[in-house]
């Protein structure tokens, strides 16, 4: 594993982390059953105590592609349950184009096309361009696909390799980042994640994605920035989405009055493959590991949709085919810190009886801009 500097607490008996956010670097977690948990340090990276400053928004990481309508924002997730399919998203700003997604394996010249939709929103005084999600299905496992997406000069490639099947003994590496937003220090976060010798072949992802609505009338240009800065690693390997409490976006104060709208409208998840009625909380898996993804801001209270989905789904975890029982959410159950202290607490005495119940192996939660864990239990 991979991190910053670390500290031990004994205050709880499952495996959890907090990140901190645009200064926090990664996690690479292996799924490997030869692999040995153990305390302490874990990386020589020493946290900046220096507050970020924002990149402008002619920053080169901003950078729009060239060509009269050429998609950008590109980001993937997974698509289905199980890793066959992936979800292909982006944007294109003056017009819908096409809601075409060709691609192929990297052994085939025969390009297969699979169609999507598009939508807009409004949010206050920004309207969005036209955000296309696209699920290509009946993907091989551990195969290197190419995708297209645009038409005529502003073609653009991208590619990305297909988890193994499901199954007890297979090997997999897991990034983590948390709180990411749009500052030099998030494009440092970003930077050391791409450059690790231990990169991860999927990216758990714990919440609060642009901070968008740290910006006057939660400008949403800064939903359009984040998209442009991420793509260089979430257009080639898919992120798991958790929503924080920055994809609320909630401003009765100008007329708004949806929770989590530009989110739900930008960033796409399976959720409906694992029954699951709202895109904020569901369940994937892959290699060895079954991830659940919880939402810390939705209600989660006895008889409430999330409550009753995931006392439906901790059951169907079979362990002889996923020993892997991970779990993600933004705001972490222990914290230690004094910002937001005990936030979690009433989620934890709903579910934490589950969850040693069923013998969860580890939960990543974000929020929390200083980085904890626990003993490990492994």
């Amino acid at each position: 594993m991979a991190s910053s500097s670390s500290s031990s607490s004994s205050s709880s008996s499952l495996s959890s982390a907090s990140l901190y956010g645009a200064a926090f670097l990664l996690w690479v977690l292996v799924l490997n059953g030869a692999a040995v948990c153990n305390g302490g340090s874990t990386s020589p990276f020493v946290r900046k105590v220096e507050k970020s400053v924002d990149m402008p928004l002619d920053s080169d990481v901003f950078g729009v592609p060239p060509g009269y309508n050429a998609p950008q924002q590109v980001h993937i997730t997974q698509g289905d349950h199980v890793g066959k399919a992936v979800i292909v998203s982006w944007v294109t700003q003056d017009e819908p184009g096409s809601d075409v997604v060709l691609y192929w394996s990297k052994n085939s010249e025969e390009k297969k096309e699979a169609k999507g939709k598009h939508l807009t929103y409004k949010f206050y005084n920004y309207t969005s361009g036209y955000i296309h999600h696209c699920t290509i299905r009946n993907l091989k496992f551990d195969t290197k696909y190419y995708y297209e997406v645009g038409i005529g000069q502003t073609v653009r490639r991208f590619w990305f390799v297909t988890p193994p099947e499901v199954g007890p003994d297979v090997p997999h590496t897991f990034g983590l980042i948390g709180d990411l937003g749009q500052t030099f220090d998030s494009n440092s976060t970003l930077t050391h994640y791409e450059h690790n010798p231990h990169k991860g072949q999927t990216l758990l992802f714990v919440g609060d994605l642009s901070y968008a609505d740290h910006y006057p009338n939660y400008d949403n240009v800064r939903w359009d920035t984040w998209g442009r800065f991420t793509e260089r690693s979430v257009a080639y390997q898919p992120w798991i989405w958790t929503a924080g409490n920055h994809e609320i976006d909630l401003a009765p104060e100008i007329g708004e009055k949806i929770p989590f709208k530009p989110y739900l409208c930008r960033y796409h998840t399976p959720n409906k493959a694992s029954g699951s009625t709202s895109p904020l909380w569901y369940s994937i898996k892959r290699a060895s590991a079954y991830i659940i993804v919880l939402s810390s801001y939705s209600a989660y209270a006895k008889y409430t949709p999330q409550y009753r989905w995931l006392e439906e789904e901790l059951p169907k975890v079979n362990r002889s085919e996923t020993p892997w029982l991970i779990v993600l959410m933004h705001s972490p159950w222990y914290n230690s810190y004094n910002y937001h202290y005990m936030e979690g607490e009433t989620m934890r005495v709903m579910y934490e009886p589950w969850f040693v119940k069923y013998r969860v192996d580890v939960v990543f939660a974000g929020h929390v801009h200083a980085y904890e864990r626990s003993v490990s239990t492994c």
